[in-house]
């Protein structure tokens, strides 16, 4: 294989394997989690355009320390998270459960606005059932949503983190806004989630440095005005690859830990139905950054589209299908509503993983 030495280069993991068992040298891990590959994808790009498309086997990849230094990262374990008390591991596959405080929620909007200890225990019924993380929104950021002015948005979610909190759950604030995640922070939550990965609130990146705590930097195409907005892509896995690896590069630069930092591609964010599934079909390239990958496609509309237009509420098999997908392609955090269900088909899914890597 001849690569050109001005050409970009990404490698995605396939021919995943059931087992390493006897297969020496054959198949490499992935993110030092639960699943094994035997093959790369790689990918060389230049002037835009793709030049090179390959798969090449685990034993045959080129002798290119370009390629190394990325199969380096690909395989590399992930740093676990320290959130208050708890240790979340990435070595395999987590919840995160979603807690929308707000009004207009796309799914489930108004149930938990005006009752802060019911949203609290909505949270702790996440935890119970497995979450190991608790995400409360006060903003929905569904397509054509109004906008929320901070103290609105700290005085719907303080209340829920608080008690949270207190309860020894590890706790995430989803928002854009500064504001509220110094408020957020000093109320317990432990990790930011921003959809706009730090570039909305020119003050976020410098309150999340200040902090040091893990952040979730996710990937929209106008992050600084509206995260649906957007002119498409030439190729939507390429460039979102890119995005996130100059976004990382300067929120590092800006003095956040990177074992703290994880990154989402942004499902349903200013993406059509075809960019959605091409970015969870070729998940696995973002391994090559070497963070952990959020995956948040629970009740996404891409699932009403491809099941007769169902409603948000009746979106739970597509969800799960598409958490499974995650899990397989080696997500370590998947953001979901429905937790019960979720944990429940991710604990069948690490049984029958590790019934094969057990085998014999």
């Amino acid at each position: 294989m001849q690569i050109p030495p001005t050409a970009k280069l990404y490698l995605r993991p396939v021919q995943f394997a059931d087992t390493p068992v006897n297969r020496d040298g054959e198949v490499a891990r992935l993110a030092g989690g639960l699943n094994w590959f035997a093959g790369y994808e790689v990918i060389a790009v230049e002037g835009g355009k793709r030049i090179l498309q390959q798969t090449v086997s685990v034993a045959d990849l080129p002798d290119d320390e370009r390629v190394a230094a990325i199969a380096r990262r690909i395989s590399a374990p992930r740093a676990a998270l320290q959130l208050g008390e708890r240790i979340v591991r990435m070595d395999q596959p987590q919840v995160m459960g979603i807690l929308n405080v707000t009004p207009d929620s796309f799914s489930d909007g108004g149930k938990h606005i005006a009752d802060p200890a019911g949203a609290a225990q909505s949270g702790t019924d996440m935890s119970v059932a497995g979450a190991a993380i608790v995400d409360v929104g006060g903003e929905s950021t569904r397509p054509g949503a109004a906008d929320v002015w901070e103290g609105d948005e700290i005085a719907r979610t303080i209340p829920a983190i608080e008690r949270l909190a207190k309860s020894g759950a590890a706790v995430s604030i989803d928002t854009r806004r500064a504001a509220v995640m110094e408020a957020a922070l000093a109320a317990g939550a432990h990790l930011v989630n921003d959809v706009a990965a730090l570039l909305y609130d020119p003050r976020a990146l410098e309150v999340v440095a200040k902090a040091g705590c893990p952040v979730v930097l996710m990937h929209s195409p106008d992050p600084a005005k509206d995260p649906h907005g957007g002119s498409g892509y030439g190729d939507v896995l390429i460039e979102v690859y890119d995005w996130l690896e100059a976004r990382v590069d300067a929120v590092a630069a800006a003095g956040v830990d990177r074992a703290k930092i994880l990154i989402d591609p942004g499902i349903g964010f200013g993406k059509s139905l075809a960019d959605n599934l091409a970015l969870l079909n070729g998940l696995a390239l973002f391994h090559g950054l070497g963070y952990p990958i959020v995956l948040g496609a629970s009740r996404k509309r891409m699932i009403g589209a491809l099941s007769n237009e169902a409603p948000a509420d009746a979106r739970l098999g597509g969800s799960v299908a598409l958490a499974l997908k995650g899990a397989e392609l080696g997500a370590q955090l998947i953001r979901v509503h429905d937790v019960f269900e979720t944990v429940q088909a991710l604990r069948v899914w690490r049984g029958l993983r590790d019934a094969a890597l057990t085998a014999r």
